[in-house]
């Protein structure tokens, strides 16, 4: 077998929302489809691969470095023992000649691209991509269900407490248990009248979580985790730049609540500094590394490897993105959990149409691949595509 042809496009996820950071009323993703000489069904099998908010698209490297070196490499150079498609070979080819380090953009082109082949995998299997994964490094038990949380509580224009209570409502009315809400973009005594809002709605069982988004230096976020330290909350997200692992540790032994972050780290050699300097509780905090972001599904199995050399569990990984290749990972290699995005960056966030979340828990489809086809508003970006 071999790609006949990989196609792409720059998707709008324009938003007036807003984190602690940045702005995403400019926001962008790519999104891609890697054709085949496979027919099935009389047409080509086709892979489908897009990443996570928060990067914007990434088609001039697509199209200058990763593309073409996925395109021009010998097709049999990209397959396996049984003649088939592999996404280790053909993550090799697409990083050939590439220097060490520098994973902040073009880690997000690749992880596109991977997507699209564990795509293609799990169609050629005729399994979802999670039970392809199960299959080849869980021993077959792939989880039946995943819990998942609502990430929201963004900043809005106007958007005052009672809004925030409102959308956080929603959230639980749709079956979620845990709930996640901004910080970090308004004054602490302001943040801790919103963050008491939603806590006075939440019942028996449902627990919030608050992300500022690596927006403190040392000062505020101590300051914060003390003035958090007074709730129960399910976790206390990058309170600081990703890459500050001395304030990561300085805040982790100040917190009484569990630390998150992660999502912003993207190969498995800032996964083992975060672990080694960090300052993390393996058997309290959580990781957020995101596979569509960080070169895709092949560096995420290097990154749990590290994980488990560290003592590490997998479940301690709850991958940011909110979307089904991240949720697909988490039920075929046994992770946490997974975000979920149930009210903003459609059409990428969210899952298949048919699996609804309960009790805080959500099943994935049986179609095979990620299960692309299975989300309406997505499938039309790639039948266009």
């Amino acid at each position: 077998m071999r790609i006949v042809e990989i196609r792409d496009a720059v998707v709008p996820i324009r938003s007036e929302i807003s984190n602690a950071f940045i702005s995403f009323a400019e926001m962008t993703a790519s999104a891609v489809a890697v054709v085949t000489d496979v027919v099935r069904g009389g047409r080509p099998v086709i892979g489908y691969g897009f990443h996570s908010n928060g990067r914007y698209a990434q088609r001039g490297l697509l199209r200058d470095r990763f593309i073409p070196r996925l395109s021009q490499a010998a097709p049999e150079s990209l397959l396996d023992e049984q003649g088939v498609l592999s996404p280790h070979k053909a993550w090799a080819a697409m990083m050939a000649n590439e220097k060490p380090g520098g994973h902040g953009e073009r880690s997000v082109a690749v992880g596109t691209l991977d997507m699209a082949l564990w795509d293609i995998v799990g169609k050629l299997e005729d399994k979802p991509v999670y039970q392809v994964l199960a299959d080849r490094y869980r021993g077959g038990v792939a989880d039946p269900d995943v819990w998942v949380y609502a990430a929201g509580g963004y900043y809005y224009p106007g958007k005052d407490t009672g809004a925030l209570r409102d959308e956080m409502r929603g959230y639980l009315d749709l079956g979620y248990n845990t709930v996640k809400i901004k910080i970090g973009g308004a004054p602490l005594a302001h943040d801790l009248e919103r963050i008491e809002a939603v806590l006075g709605l939440l019942g028996p069982g449902q627990t919030l979580a608050v992300d500022a988004n690596g927006r403190f230096g040392r000062e505020e976020a101590l300051a914060y985790a003390e003035a958090l330290n007074q709730y129960t909350l399910q976790w206390y997200e990058e309170p600081c730049e990703p890459l500050d692992y001395e304030i990561h540790r300085e805040v982790a032994a100040a917190s009484r609540n569990p630390i998150a972050t992660a999502e912003n780290l993207f190969s498995v050699h800032d996964a083992r500094n975060l672990l080694r300097y960090g300052g993390l509780v393996r058997e309290r905090d959580y990781l957020q590394f995101d596979p569509a972001l960080s070169y895709g599904t092949v560096e995420y199995l290097r990154i749990l490897e590290a994980l488990a050399e560290n003592g590490w569990s997998s479940r301690r990984c709850v991958p940011h993105g909110g979307h089904q290749m991240a949720l697909n990972l988490a039920a075929g290699l046994g992770l946490g959990g997974n975000e979920s995005y149930p009210g903003v960056f459609q059409p990428f966030g969210g899952f298949a149409d048919d699996c609804p979340v309960s009790g805080g828990r959500v099943r994935l489809p049986d179609a095979p691949g990620v299960g692309v086809e299975r989300k309406a508003n997505l499938w039309d970006v790639f039948r266009s595509l």
